[in-house]
């Protein structure tokens, strides 16, 4: 982000120079005329110069305060916005009353039992700067299950995961794009042997988040999605040099890699 000095306090500024180099003619004049000793002379410009640098240095000193300060503003305000584009504020109150009206023991049950839980992770974890690597981990689990019940189709869907530390905080909401672009782009599009492997591992603070799928041939999966770029933009803002972000796009396979250093 490139920060301009405004108009005003350029205006300011030239006039602060114009005036100073007037001033430094008149104390030139007046001392030739009155002292006519350079010694004196030379001492006296010399404390007026550092004067002037101090007052230079302060003034440079408050600006890039300013700049830095609105730049943090910025970002965090920017970092809400993105945040909220993935955290829907659903009617999850609504839900739960549809949950104690169905039969017990249903597929329909269970599946607003899960979705309940993952709009109430959403709308109050979601806003939080960090959770825990467990409760991303839970989070996953449930939007896996509850894509199972919805698919009625025979795929492969395996969640493994190893993780050292479950307390080991981490950005909410951060791996869900990735698994949700795997249903869309590909089980879904699949007729049969449809397949998605997720691995998420935590190892000494080194967190590696793995998702591969395949999908339909003549439907290639887009890696420039508002949703990718919204997942890079919060990486950028987060974990700035902590990162990395790849994919991996053979003939009908998409594989994604997320290495993550959070301490």
């Amino acid at each position: 982000m490139k920060l301009k000095i405004s108009d005003r306090k350029k205006t300011i500024l030239n006039r602060f120079y114009k005036i100073t180099l007037v001033i430094i003619g008149v104390v030139i004049v007046l001392f030739n005329d009155t002292f006519g000793k350079l010694e004196g002379f030379v001492e006296f410009i010399a404390l007026y110069f550092i004067l002037v640098f101090i007052t230079i240095a302060y003034w440079i000193f408050k600006q890039i305060k300013s700049i830095i300060q609105l730049k943090n503003e910025k970002e965090k305000t920017e970092l809400l916005h993105l945040k909220s584009q993935v955290n829907p504020h659903f009617f999850f109150n609504t839900l739960n009353n549809l949950y104690g009206l169905m039969k017990k023991d249903s597929k329909e049950r269970e599946m607003v039992l899960k979705l309940s839980g993952m709009m109430r992770y959403s709308i109050y974890e979601g806003e939080k700067d960090w959770v825990t690597l467990q409760q991303e981990h839970d989070y996953l689990q449930n939007y896996i299950q509850l894509q199972e019940i919805r698919y009625h189709k025979k795929s492969d869907i395996q969640f493994h995961t190893e993780i050292d530390n479950p307390q080991a905080r981490i950005m909410p909401l951060l791996f869900i794009i990735l698994v949700e672009n795997a249903f869309k782009h590909g089980l879904e599009n699949l007729e049969k042997d449809a397949y998605i492997h997720i691995s998420l591992t935590e190892k000494d603070n080194n967190v590696y988040f793995t998702i591969e799928n395949n999908f339909e041939v003549q439907i290639a999966p887009n890696t420039e999605g508002i949703g990718l770029k919204n997942l890079n933009r919060r990486l950028e803002l987060v974990y700035p040099k902590k990162h990395l972000l790849s994919f991996d796009v053979n003939s009908n396979t998409y594989k994604v890699t997320l290495s993550l250093k959070i301490k």
